[in-house]
C-alpha cells in the first residue's frame, strides 16, 4: 500500500467512528428529551389522574404509583438463591479441599446463611412497617 491509501483508510476510519461517537451523543441527548417528555406525561395524565381505572389499567396506575411494592417478594427470592449457593460451594469446599476444607465448610454452611438471615430480616422489616404504615393510613 502506498501513503495516501493509508492516509484515506486512516482518514475513514477515523471519521466513521466520529460519525458514530456523534451519532451516539445525539441519540443520549434525544433519549433525555423523550424519557423526561414521557415520564411528565406519565406522571400527570396516568399516575395523578383522578380518572377511575380498572382491570390492567389499575394495577398498571397502581405499580406506577408504587403502591404494589416487590422487594420483599425479591428479597425472600434472593436470601433462597444466595443460601442454596452457600451450601452448595460449601459442599465444594469440602469435597475439593478435603480436610483443609473442613472450617471453610462450616463457615459457609451455619455463618454465611445466619447473617445473610439477619440482613433479609432487616429489609423484610423495613417492608412491614412500610405496609403496617400504609394501612393505618388508609383506615384515617
Amino acid at each position: 500500500m502506498d501513503l495516501q491509501s493509508l492516509m484515506n483508510t486512516a482518514y475513514s476510519s477515523y471519521t466513521s467512528t466520529s460519525n458514530t461517537i456523534l451519532g451516539v451523543q445525539i441519540w443520549t441527548i434525544v433519549a433525555t428529551i423523550l424519557a423526561i417528555a414521557a415520564a411528565i406525561l406519565i406522571y400527570f395524565l396516568f399516575v395523578k389522574s383522578k380518572a377511575d381505572f380498572k382491570g390492567f389499567a389499575k394495577s398498571l396506575r397502581d405499580y406506577l404509583s408504587f403502591k404494589t411494592m416487590h422487594v420483599e417478594a425479591l428479597a425472600k427470592m434472593f436470601y433462597y438463591a444466595f443460601v442454596i449457593y452457600f451450601v452448595l460451594t460449601s459442599i465444594n469446599n469440602l469435597i475439593l479441599l478435603g480436610g483443609n476444607g473442613v472450617l471453610p465448610f462450616f463457615e459457609q454452611l451455619l455463618l454465611y446463611p445466619l447473617v445473610l438471615r439477619l440482613a433479609f430480616e432487616l429489609i423484610l422489616v423495613l417492608c412491614r412497617i412500610w405496609r403496617n404504615t400504609d394501612k393505618l393510613a388508609e383506615k384515617k
